[in-house]
């Protein structure tokens, strides 16, 4: 197994249903201007990173994700525990140092946003309104434990709620935005 080095990877986590959202997959939705994916994409892509993917299931996602992000496919229906693990497991394989995760649904998500979660050093996450979410970034040494404690559609929710309040970064109403519904 590689030994984690100085690789920063960013992974976008896209393989969702969002069965809320109506018929069509929300990632592809139209949002002031380009897919609602498009959004944590190109935030991905201005960010301070070695290395970028993107886990989907839906084809038609799959075909967003630019030549510069791997993508990784999962089958379709899993639950959010399953994407996150998938992008552990991938920067477990790279041997990254660290993994900073964003969700697909989180059109307000941008460069600066993550800069300075990168910034933060160690594991971190964002918090608004006293919830604490995505994005978030987490150490190789805290892989193991935040891949194990995520479960169903929680994705990483155990793992954030052991961080310390230093370890997070307030966001802004925009930013905060996670698309479940058709606006």
């Amino acid at each position: 197994m590689p030994q984690p080095s100085d690789i920063t990877l960013g992974v976008v986590l896209a393989a969702g249903l969002s069965r809320r959202f109506g018929p069509d997959n929300k990632l592809t939705y139209p949002w002031q201007g380009r897919p609602m994916l498009g959004w944590p994409l190109a935030a991905l892509h201005g960010a301070t990173l070695d290395h970028r993917a993107a886990v989907v299931s839906d084809p038609a996602v799959a075909a967003l994700v630019p030549p510069s992000f791997q993508t990784i496919t999962l089958p379709t229906g899993l639950p959010m525990a399953s994407s996150f693990a998938a992008a552990v497991d991938h920067a477990v394989a790279i041997g990254a140092a660290r993994l900073l995760v964003c969700l697909g649904d989180m059109p307000g998500i941008d460069t600066p946003v993550l800069q300075s979660l990168l910034a933060m050093g160690g594991s971190a996450a964002c918090v608004h309104d006293g919830a604490r979410m995505p994005p978030m970034v987490l150490d190789a040494a805290d892989f193991a434990a935040a891949r194990a404690g995520a479960k169903g559609d929680r994705g990483a929710r155990a793992f954030l709620q052991s961080l310390a309040p230093s370890q997070l970064l307030p966001l802004n109403d925009t930013a905060a935005r996670d698309v479940d519904t058709p606006p």
